[in-house]
């Protein structure tokens, strides 16, 4: 019986030690002497890829800035809106930089740095189409990519009505409202700049914007090493106005007040 204990108690022991060993994911991180980021790879300007393949966009550029704050080499993981915040559970990436939004249902399973960038989630379609807010959408059909902020907002607030057809990415429900498959999209104000350039005969119009919201960066909770190293790379680049320069770079607008806060 003493013996038994002592080995629940020592097994107990293991597996304290292998926790506390994976709760240092920065020790981890600098030990490689690389850093792991989730980026977007088809949702310009925030990320996408060139004609010569390599990545390019907003959260790249932030991605570069962080790793290059914390002396490490930076390797890009592209990944859609619907596995970015997966492949921060399954250890594939140490950081998503995805225009990723903060919501409660997110904060149960990660945790997010200060803001970075702004970004609107707004509904968009034709000029035809009358829509002034989440009631109007009833018997209409929108798109979302799989997995992102307008898809959980739009489930909740559209009416029962609504037909909610669900892309794996952008590029998805892109083609789909240009095909008119979809009347309208639920999607981030710059996605629908982009696509308005696409649909010269159709272009999509602002209808209403679902929440003004923001990016973060994501990572596993229960890591405030890591944390505090993100947050300290992301004021430093608020000081200095680099994080300013990107924002105006690939957004055209500055950084706003409210995400310019600087943090200690």
């Amino acid at each position: 019986m003493r013996f038994a204990k002592l080995l629940l108690l020592s097994l107990g022991l293991c597996i304290m030690a292998v926790q506390e060993a994976r709760a240092d994911a920065l020790a981890d991180i600098q030990k490689r002497g690389v850093l792991r980021v989730a980026v977007p790879q088809d949702f310009a300007p925030f990320g996408s890829v060139t004609s010569d393949m390599k990545l390019q966009g907003l959260d790249i550029d932030v991605a570069t800035l962080i790793a290059r704050n914390m002396r490490l080499k930076l390797e890009l993981v592209p990944v859609s809106s619907a596995n970015r915040i997966a492949y921060l559970q399954t250890r594939k990436a140490d950081l998503a930089i995805s225009t990723l939004g903060k919501n409660a249902e997110r904060e149960k399973v990660i945790a997010f740095s200060q803001p970075y960038s702004p970004y609107n989630n707004s509904v968009f379609g034709p000029a035809s189409l009358k829509v002034a807010g989440a009631a109007d959408l009833a018997g209409k059909t929108i798109g979302v990519a799989r997995g992102t902020f307008q898809d959980s907002q739009l489930t909740e607030t559209a009416p029962p009505s609504a037909v909610i057809k669900r892309y794996e990415d952008n590029n998805g429900m892109i083609s789909a409202y240009l095909s008119g498959q979809v009347q309208l999209v639920g999607t981030g104000d710059f996605v629908a700049v982009a696509l308005a350039e696409k649909a010269a005969s159709n272009k999509p119009q602002m209808k209403y914007i679902i929440q003004e919201s923001a990016c973060y960066v994501g990572l596993l909770k229960e890591e405030p090493a890591l944390m505090a190293k993100v947050n300290a790379a992301l004021t430093q680049a608020k000081k200095n106005h680099e994080l300013n320069a990107i924002v105006q770079k690939w957004l055209n607008v500055p950084l706003p007040g409210k995400l310019a806060v600087q943090f200690d």
